[in-house]
């Protein structure tokens, strides 16, 4: 779908003269439930222990009506994809999904081919529940496996077995699911490399379509942060990342973000779409959206964080709204599509952002004398050095 935009600066509320080639980019929705079994040491995500009852009926209720709050920015378009991410959404019923899905496909409308996403914890996988997700349109599945190891699960507060994350994968396919996601993480406290290969070998046994693969790093406002773990060297650290990607290399998993692997035309949709700058609703406790509007305004929008104050009907969904300038928007965009492997067609600025390629020109520069992004004129990619330097990179972009 597009909008030609005007190329006027007061038309271009962006802050900066937009160029003819802005488009509207497709639209995604992400769903947050805030609610987990336990809250895990190391996560910073907006989750919440969940109490011997979770509120289903009125969280329903307000992420409708946050979403019909959000309409306004749908602006014609259907949804390319949705995500159910958490805390643990399967910690919610089939009929309060099947609400939330339907809800979604009225008041906004689905692409034909649409991927609808539901993270999983293996402690909450129950094969029936799993069977009428998959009746009501659910079609991926992100399983949380983090470990299959019983030392490094205890070690990260997590309320499932090695054992129990190999059954939720069997009962995923067993509940009609042909397209799945397993988490897993390195750099756990005191893993060596063969602990790491070891659960990495045994999440590629499972076959999953996706895998997500990524270092346990300490974040403000966790347990570990305050508490941190041993963790591993360096040296162990490095050793660990160049195996694993040759490993999953071996296995025709190719990676095509930073911690993304795929099988071919395994990717997940959802994340493609976030990396290459698109658009999507946040509703949720504390969920965040990315809209762009015809006109070249593009929002960056943040819901009520805490559960009890999104249920609380005084109290407004959104907690806050930036509109980004023309300034930020180099950086912006391409703090996403640096991450994708193969990076992006360099008119794909222009489209997303309404402004002329011309402003990247000196940074350009700058990045690919310094080996960071590579010189070709017809694409905006890192270099293999730029992956590994990433921030590195993007710091040649700052406004």
């Amino acid at each position: 779908m597009k909008a030609a935009a005007s190329r006027t600066a007061n038309d271009g509320m962006n802050g900066g003269a937009l160029v003819a080639g802005f488009e509207l980019p497709p639209l995604a929705a992400y769903v947050h439930i805030p609610w987990c079994v336990r809250k895990c040491p190391y996560c910073d995500f907006n989750s919440h222990t969940a109490g011997p009852e979770l509120p289903e009926e009125a969280y329903v209720a307000a992420l409708l009506a946050d979403l019909h709050a959000d309409i306004e920015h749908v602006q014609g378009r259907r949804l390319s994809s949705i995500f159910f991410g958490g805390g643990t959404p399967s910690l919610f019923s089939a009929k309060a999904l099947a609400a939330i899905v339907d809800g979604l496909e009225r008041l906004v409308g689905f692409a034909e081919d649409i991927e609808i996403t539901l993270e999983a914890n293996p402690g909450t996988f129950e094969q029936a529940k799993f069977r009428d997700y998959r009746q009501l349109g659910i079609n991926r599945l992100s399983i949380g496996v983090q470990s299959f190891q019983a030392d490094k699960l205890k070690a990260l507060g997590r309320i499932h077995d090695g054992s129990e994350a190999i059954r939720a994968a069997d009962m995923a396919r067993a509940a009609g699911f042909d397209n799945f996601n397993l988490d897993l993480m390195h750099g756990l406290p005191d893993q060596n490399l063969d602990d790491a290969l070891g659960d990495l070998r045994i999440a590629i046994a499972q076959q999953p379509t996706h895998l997500s693969w990524y270092q346990l790093t300490l974040e403000p406002n966790t347990v570990f942060w305050s508490q941190p773990p041993q963790l591993p060297e360096d040296d162990t650290l490095w050793d660990i990342q160049e195996a694993g990607q040759a490993l999953l290399a071996e296995h025709g998993y190719r990676q095509y973000e930073t911690s993304a692997y795929a099988q071919p035309g395994r990717q997940a949709r959802h994340n493609l779409n976030y990396w290459a700058f698109g658009d999507f609703l946040g509703i949720g406790a504390g969920a965040h959206a990315k809209l762009s509007h015809a006109d070249g305004r593009i929002l960056r929008s943040w819901k009520t964080r805490l559960p009890k104050d999104y249920l609380d009907p005084a109290k407004a969904f959104r907690a806050g709204e930036k509109q980004l300038t023309a300034d930020e928007l180099p950086f912006e965009f391409l703090m996403n599509v640096l991450r994708l492997t193969d990076g992006v067609p360099a008119m794909l600025f222009t489209q997303r952002t309404g402004l002329a390629l011309d402003v990247l020109a000196g940074p350009r520069r700058d990045a690919e004398a310094r080996g960071l992004l590579m010189p070709d004129p017809t694409r905006l990619v890192a270099t293999a050095k730029g992956q590994l330097f990433l921030n590195d990179l993007l710091q040649s972009f700052l406004p």
